[in-house]
């Protein structure tokens, strides 16, 4: 009995959770890097010590907000790699979902990346750095495990992937950042220009025997 109590608590809170990132989202859609706990909470028709109670201070909040969106990224950056296609019309793809998402939703990639941009509002204490390179980081592993598990690249694969991971989603971020900001191409063109400067090594490499293939 208490362990089903303790079960449906859980459920409750993670519930809850949910509904006020869903909340915090709705505002970040709206005022990008200007969103600010009191209108998150006033979205949410909490308090602000609530919301804080959730997720401690904005910091946490950006870190909740920051695993969301990487997640989702993640999954359709995993979706364009296993489409049934040539490598290089997959390296487009993979390229072009990244800048579909930060496209799609520039108040949300403000928030997560330049989120100085809020100006005398923002929060004191909120370094922009300490959260969004561990996000940067995080896409970067996980890029390097998708290269070593289905690229060949011989010996010391290992660390030559997670070089290639960040790497890419290194050029990815400050190419994509520009582009956004200064719409200098289409997306077209950027994603064709980016996969060249990729292709090189990228054309002769085998795939990993017994590997799922890239």
């Amino acid at each position: 009995m208490e362990t089903t109590q303790r079960t449906e608590q859980q459920r409750s809170a993670e519930r809850r959770r949910r509904e006020l990132l869903e909340a915090a989202d709705r505002v970040v859609l709206r005022d990008g890097p200007g969103a600010s706990m009191n209108a998150i909470a006033a979205e949410a028709g909490i308090t602000k010590p609530i919301l804080y109670r959730h997720f401690g201070d904005k910091g946490g909040l950006y870190a909740a907000l920051a695993k969301r969106h990487t997640d989702a990224l993640l999954e359709a950056l995993r979706a364009a790699l296993d489409a049934p296609a040539e490598r290089r019309a997959r390296v487009e793809a993979t390229l072009d979902t990244y800048l579909a998402a930060i496209e799609a939703r520039p108040q949300v990639y403000r928030f997560l990346m330049h989120p100085a941009e809020a100006g005398p509002q923002a929060e004191a204490g909120f370094d922009v750095g300490r959260h969004s390179a561990p996000l940067l980081r995080r896409l970067g592993e996980e890029l390097a495990k998708v290269i070593e598990e289905r690229v060949d690249l011989g010996p010391g694969d290992e660390q030559l992937a997670r070089v290639w991971g960040h790497g890419i989603v290194g050029m990815m971020h400050a190419a994509g950042d520009w582009w956004l900001g200064e719409r200098p191409c289409s997306r077209a063109q950027l994603v064709s220009s980016l996969a060249d400067l990729l292709w090189g090594r990228l054309a002769v490499a085998d795939d990993r025997p017994g590997g799922p293939g890239f």
